[in-house]
């Protein structure tokens, strides 16, 4: 068999099952995964000998390394892994529940993280490979409502930025997909919702009612990111970071601007620490 061998979290939806048959179309194979992996049986159907499903909880490290053996064993190789799962989560810094928080925080960072380093020294060996992130726009400007969310993804691709310095002369590459609103069920149940304080409405109010009612109406189509990142694979000198979306490119350079203005307007104190 030729063509690329994918493993990719969260498929049973999404970006990850888009990606996954975008995969499969491109005549590459692919290792999907998912907690509950009945949910991938028609992918499984479909995809014949190139396709294989396995349990994957990111928060399980026996289930990660199970599926990154499965992988090789299937198909002796792993080109490309897509860090995928995860969910939404709304609501204010004080509405936050620290056990939520830190559930949140292990499934969208330290579950990527953990499949990234299982991976790894794998992708050292063959001397190839790339590592795609799947962030949001969400990992580099926050807004009322989704600092959790943001915070793991900014979490994610600070550690992110790291290991592509890090494992650049092994010839692996890492790749952080940015989408702005998708319509890939973010606000539908995989969003999980704090206990309000009626004091945030004032604040966060329009987040959760933009959450309640967004979900099927995104502007976003999830084919076209699995699309986009398929042809930034084939690129010879890909980016870092590949926002998707008006939105993410419109909201990304409106913070970019921010910031450069108030590193600017406040260079002279800035500069003025030195004895």
């Amino acid at each position: 068999m030729t063509g690329r061998v994918w493993l990719i979290t969260g498929c049973s939806a999404g970006f990850g099952r888009e990606l996954a048959e975008a995969a499969l179309a491109a005549g590459d194979r692919v290792m999907a995964t998912a907690r509950r992996p009945e949910t991938l049986a028609d992918l499984v159907e479909t995809g014949g000998e190139r396709v294989r499903s396995a349990r994957l909880d990111v928060t399980d490290a026996a289930s990660v390394d199970a599926a990154v053996a499965e992988t090789l064993s299937a198909f002796g190789r792993i080109d490309v892994v897509v860090n995928n799962a995860g969910h939404g989560s709304v609501g204010a810094v004080e509405e936050f529940d620290m056990a939520d928080l830190r559930a949140l925080m292990e499934v969208m960072f330290f579950g990527a993280v953990a499949v990234t380093k299982a991976v790894l020294p794998h992708l050292r060996r063959q001397g190839s490979g790339t590592i795609v992130q799947m962030s949001s726009m969400g990992g580099q400007l926050s807004m009322p409502g989704f600092g959790a969310y943001c915070a793991a993804k900014f979490a994610l691709e600070g550690l992110s930025e790291a290991l592509a310095a890090e494992v650049a002369p092994f010839g692996v590459r890492v790749l952080i997909v940015e989408p702005g609103a998708f319509r890939t069920e973010f606000g539908g149940h995989r969003m999980h919702r704090s206990e309000p304080i009626d004091a945030y409405r004032v604040s966060t109010g329009v987040t959760r009612a933009l959450v309640d009612d967004m979900d099927g109406t995104q502007p976003g189509d999830p084919a076209k990111v699995a699309q986009a990142i398929l042809q930034v694979l084939d690129h010879d000198e890909p980016p870092l970071r590949l926002a998707l979306g008006d939105d993410a490119v419109d909201g990304i350079r409106a913070h970019h601007e921010m910031l450069r203005a108030d590193l600017d307007g406040w260079e002279k104190l800035s500069r003025a620490m030195s004895i």
